[in-house]
């Protein structure tokens, strides 16, 4: 099974890229985001358990988040081919619960694929993306605050991964083509 995490700060593409790469090569995309909302609506004890700190603005703890992705884990069709972490792991802590996880599966290890754009060119993606989404999260403020948040909690998750060698770099400026094809370029040399 081939696993790959998209990381980047807020605005350069992880969701675009992400629909783009499991369409390609047939993987699961996993988005933790998705997975909370699905199980709070559910109304199953994991999910009034994680809406009891949504519900207060709070961050998910990071092992009630790893106990909702191993049972999503537990239920994926047998002949997954791979899958597509996008917004998780978001903290080192993370990046190791889900190297133990993977490991007790069975699994091969994620390559943290690093969506890289220049922090002003971020800013004016999201401002644009307010304008256009109505996204009440993509004003100045508020976006400032969310590359805070990513400098110092999410991009300590990339060394993690370069340390471990299953790391690449992706310029995520330009066309979104482009931008394509280059984790393509990437991802055929390793898995291809």
């Amino acid at each position: 099974m081939q696993n790959i995490i998209l990381c980047g700060a807020p605005g350069c593409g992880k969701g675009t890229q992400s629909d783009r790469i499991v369409e390609k090569y047939g993987l699961t995309h996993l988005s933790t985001g998705e997975m909370m909302r699905a199980e709070v609506a559910s109304g199953s004890e994991l999910g009034r358990l994680i809406s009891s700190y949504t519900g207060k603005g709070q961050l998910v703890p990071d092992d009630v988040t790893i106990r909702m992705l191993e049972k999503h884990l537990d239920n994926l069709p047998a002949h997954t081919k791979g899958l597509v972490f996008d917004g998780f792991p978001r903290t080192e802590n993370q990046a190791v619960e889900l190297e133990k996880l993977m490991a007790k599966r069975g699994d091969k290890t994620a390559l943290l694929l690093d969506i890289r754009v220049p922090e002003d060119e971020i800013i004016q993606r999201l401002l644009l993306r307010g304008k256009t989404s109505g996204r009440a999260d993509d004003n100045l403020e508020t976006i400032k605050q969310r590359l805070i948040v990513y400098h110092e909690q999410t991009e300590p998750v990339a060394a993690f991964y370069k340390a471990r060698d299953l790391y690449a770099a992706v310029d995520g400026q330009g066309a979104i083509a482009d931008i394509t094809q280059r984790i393509e370029a990437i991802l055929d040399s390793i898995y291809c």
